[in-house]
């Protein structure tokens, strides 16, 4: 059976925070018909990781709406005010909030939003030049298929998690629950904390807390649970930059001086600036530090080991345990491991969503096969196509690392709206930074010195 639906101005592909930003900023936007669609039942936001006592990277002010919006109300503030929880919050005196209740509270506002609809799997996108609209085919769970048109649409799909190419091998239904990524961990958390020896692979704050929740699986005096193993590529089991001046880096000021640079700069430029985006919150740090030097009270020996500086080349099960060839990178050392379970924490990455397949042909993509994207997040199309795709994270490799941070949420949602409906619908900042990235210019008389950044790129030259 199919239905047909009205064309909307603006219709978001993928309902995770950024989409559902955008979503909140613009039920506020009269006139402006807006439709966001996810394949899934409900919200959800890396279930897998959701354990008690982890907290967002981020202050809680980076919300879905209040950088942008203050006086949204699908802020944070009013998700606390409507749970009869503004008093607990105010005392608690809390910066960073636990990562369950950012759950909940995302949650509470895709329930209530009237323009967000779930059970809705989008399955493809094409352009129609007859009515000048792209048309959205989505299918719910019991095989309803509906199509809709749309002048604009914004691609909010996520990424996907990645692992070493020495462990995809192992990634079959055989080793479920013994090679996993850490987007599954909270699944088989139970399973794993009752093994003899878990390997988790990766230096950022999910490597961090999965390591830490395994060794607090242990008995107090390090018996019992898993001798834990901790291997990173990264040189050290480093901080996050969090200093004032450091997060800086995630503002639209850098955002326009990191566009205004080569591409080759900025590959160079992103892979050093690994502890902005990679590293460990150092409460974290400090927790799994204090858990092992416990487990040394009375001549006890934590069973854990961390080991920066690695990289795993190859791995095999032998039908019992897996053994994985490490290789040190600052001593040109290899060594084997043998572990009964591995965790693979090691991020996520942009994919091309299927969906996109009946449009590649109107895309312009780089020679690397990416998205060419502007300053208002809008991808490069054939001058054919008069409608416009905008994207949400997946733009790091023409924005700069704060593409997946939090903080930069509301800001882009409100460029977008702004450039979708071709005013200030929301205004942003011009100068939010102290930092001056790049040489300075004159002559501004106390405007902020920014380099130009290139062109934009919303159509083919």
């Amino acid at each position: 059976m199919t239905a047909q639906q009205p064309t909307y101005d603006l219709v978001g592909i993928g309902i995770g925070p950024f989409n559902l930003s955008l979503a909140a900023l613009a039920d506020r936007v009269p006139d402006l018909t807006t439709l966001f669609l996810d394949g899934k039942p409900a919200f959800s936001w890396h279930p897998g990781l959701l354990m008690e006592g982890t907290t967002l990277q981020v202050p809680f002010l980076a919300d879905l709406v209040t950088m942008a919006d203050p006086t949204n109300p699908w802020s944070y503030l009013n998700y606390l005010r409507h749970h009869q929880r503004m008093f607990p919050f105010f005392f608690s005196e809390r910066f960073h909030i636990p990562r369950r209740e950012y759950d909940h509270y995302c949650r509470w506002v895709a329930e209530r939003l009237p323009n967000t609809r779930f059970d809705a799997h989008v399955t493809a996108l094409t352009w129609d030049e007859t009515t000048h609209t792209f048309t959205v085919t989505h299918r719910a769970a019991d095989g309803t298929t509906t199509r809709l048109s749309a002048r604009q649409i914004v691609l909010g799909t996520g990424t996907t998690p990645t692992v070493p190419p020495a462990l995809q091998h192992l990634l079959t239904p055989q080793h479920t629950g013994r090679v996993l990524h850490s987007a599954d961990y909270r699944t088989h958390r139970t399973a794993l904390g009752a093994l003899d020896d878990v390997t988790v692979i990766g230096a950022g704050q999910s490597g961090a807390e999965v390591a830490l929740d395994l060794i607090r699986h242990q008995d107090g005096d390090g018996r019992g649970g898993p001798h834990t193993r901790w291997l990173a590529r990264t040189p050290a089991f480093a901080p996050m930059e969090y200093s004032k001046i450091g997060l800086e880096h995630f503002t639209p000021d850098y955002i326009d001086y990191f566009r205004a640079l080569p591409d080759t700069t900025r590959e160079r430029l992103t892979r050093r600036q690994w502890q902005l985006y990679k590293g460990v919150s150092e409460e974290t740090l400090g927790e799994i530090h204090d858990e092992l030097y416990e487990r040394t009270i009375g001549g006890g020996r934590p069973r854990a080991d961390l080991h920066p500086g690695v990289e795993i080349t190859a791995a095999h099960h032998d039908g019992h345990r897996y053994h994985l060839t490490c290789h040190h990178t600052e001593q040109q050392r290899d060594f084997t491991v043998t572990t009964d379970a591995v965790v693979a924490a090691t991020g996520y990455a942009p994919t091309r969503p299927a969906l996109l397949d009946p449009l590649l042909d109107l895309i312009d993509l780089d020679p690397r096969g990416r998205y060419q994207i502007d300053g208002d997040y809008r991808v490069a199309l054939d001058p054919r196509v008069t409608g416009t795709l905008y994207v949400q994270n997946a733009e790091m490799h023409t924005h700069g690392v704060g593409a997946p941070d939090l903080t930069l949420g509301a800001w882009r949602a409100a460029t977008i709206l702004n450039a979708a409906t071709g005013a200030d619908t929301l205004p942003v900042p011009r100068r939010t930074s102290w930092t001056t990235f790049g040489a300075p210019t004159t002559g501004h008389d106390g405007d902020h010195d920014t380099p130009t950044p290139p062109a934009t790129v919303g159509t083919r030259p």
